[in-house]
């Protein structure tokens, strides 16, 4: 396995360290950021979260750079953001920071795209991410860190920034799903 690749499961592998500390099992107590309280656990959680993130710039800098895209890496690199997006989405739905609905159209997206991927493979074609599925992914954490900073440090002046965030995370989420599909509807067309 190259190293972009041990990247890669290296975010896969923040993904249970993330949910625990967001859980706060040792009651680390509270932060007073810009006049704000928020759980010190929480923005713990959200450092790693902010960090697992930024390994998807990394690995794949490195294997562009290096000259190790890989199939394997094609694979692993949006599976890694998409474990690691769904446990963030479905802990913000269980802390009350995230409304179910848009939660369940993000998720229902990536999972109809993972789909799509599957039989795409099955016929030898491996589909690495495209510039609107990068954008999907970049609001989608930009939205997540806001919602699990609490808004920080937008909350002080009353800025909704985190709920516009997921606002915009669901636009483009939609959009790339729907433009994922369109470009590869042959698989769907010329099927038996």
């Amino acid at each position: 396995m190259n190293l972009p690749n041990k990247i890669t499961v290296s975010r896969v592998l923040l993904i249970p360290l993330f949910l625990i500390i967001m859980m706060d099992p040792f009651s680390w107590g509270e932060w007073e950021l810009a006049g704000e309280s928020i759980p010190a656990a929480h923005v713990y959680g959200a450092l790693i979260f902010i960090f697992a993130s930024a390994t998807d710039w990394v690995d794949g800098y490195y294997a562009r750079k290096l000259n190790l895209v890989t199939n394997l890496g094609k694979f692993l690199d949006p599976l890694a953001d998409k474990l690691l997006v769904s446990a963030a989405l479905i802990l913000l739905v269980d802390l009350g920071f995230a409304p179910a609905w848009i939660v369940i159209v993000i998720l229902s997206r990536e999972f109809a795209v993972t789909g799509l991927r599957a039989i795409l493979a099955g016929s030898g074609e491996v589909v690495a991410a495209n510039m609107l599925g990068k954008i999907k992914t970049w609001t989608q954490i930009v939205a997540i860190s806001a919602l699990l900073l609490h808004n920080l440090p937008f909350e002080f002046i009353s800025f909704p920034f985190a709920d516009i965030a997921l606002w915009v995370a669901l636009f483009f989420t939609v959009w790339s799903g729907w433009d994922y599909f369109n470009k590869n509807k042959a698989v769907f067309t010329n099927s038996k």
